[in-house]
C-alpha cells in the first residue's frame, strides 16, 4: 500500500492490519502481558501477535517493558499517543450501535 499523506489515512494505514483493532482495544483495558493478549485474542497465533505488537511499538502506540525478574516477563501498554486512540475506539463503538438500532427499527 502507498504511504498516505492524509492525517486519517495514515492512521488508518496503522489500524489495518487483521488483529491490530483488537490489540489496541485488549490494551485500552491497561497493562498486559504477551500470554495475556494472546488468550484473550485466541486463535491469533504467537508470530502475528508479535508482528502487529512490534509494528504499533515502531509506531510510537505501544510500549514494551521487559522485567528482569526470575521468571523474565514482558509488559505491553498503550503509550500517551496510544491512549488518544481511546476516543476513536469510543466513537466507533457509538456509531456502531447507532447503526445497529437504525438497522432494528426498520
Amino acid at each position: 500500500m502507498l504511504e498516505s499523506t492524509c492525517p486519517v489515512g495514515r492512521t488508518l494505514e496503522l489500524l489495518e492490519g487483521k488483529w491490530t483493532l483488537l490489540i489496541v482495544n485488549e490494551l485500552l483495558g491497561g497493562v498486559k502481558r504477551f500470554g495475556q493478549l494472546r488468550r484473550s485474542l485466541h486463535p491469533i497465533s504467537q508470530k502475528i501477535l508479535t508482528e502487529r505488537l512490534r509494528a504499533l511499538e515502531e509506531r510510537g502506540v505501544v510500549k514494551r517493558t521487559i522485567y528482569s525478574e526470575i521468571p523474565p516477563h514482558v509488559e505491553y501498554q498503550l503509550t500517551e499517543h496510544g491512549q488518544r486512540l481511546r476516543t476513536i475506539f469510543a466513537t466507533m463503538k457509538a456509531w456502531e450501535l447507532t447503526a445497529e438500532s437504525n438497522s432494528r427499527s426498520q
